[in-house]
């Protein structure tokens, strides 16, 4: 079994504040962000919506793909969420958990 590696965009609400991230345990990650020990700017921030997430098989493709998205400016980031969850669903209860 392969690992893999998850580039995220979590969101407060739709259109809120957004926060992108990479993780090796996607399940684990947006569950420490949701019980606020994620990180002090999701926490403080209330952003632990996850609604957009790709999945990779090399780390540093992730790492990458994660670098790009942070220089995006805030339209393409909607844009990009809006391509696959146009109702901002949080996709952290689909997850196989």
């Amino acid at each position: 079994m392969s690992k893999a590696y998850h580039v995220y965009i979590l969101a407060s609400q739709k259109n809120g504040t957004l926060y992108i991230g990479m993780t090796n345990s996607l399940i684990t990650r947006i569950a420490q962000h949701r019980n606020k020990q994620g990180s002090q700017f999701t926490s403080k921030n209330h952003v632990g919506k996850l609604v957009y997430y790709e999945e990779y098989s090399d780390v540093r493709d992730a790492i990458v793909r994660e670098k790009r998205l942070k220089k995006w400016n805030r339209a393409w980031k909607i844009n990009l969420i809006e391509e696959t969850n146009p109702e901002w669903r949080d996709l952290y209860f689909g997850l196989n958990q």
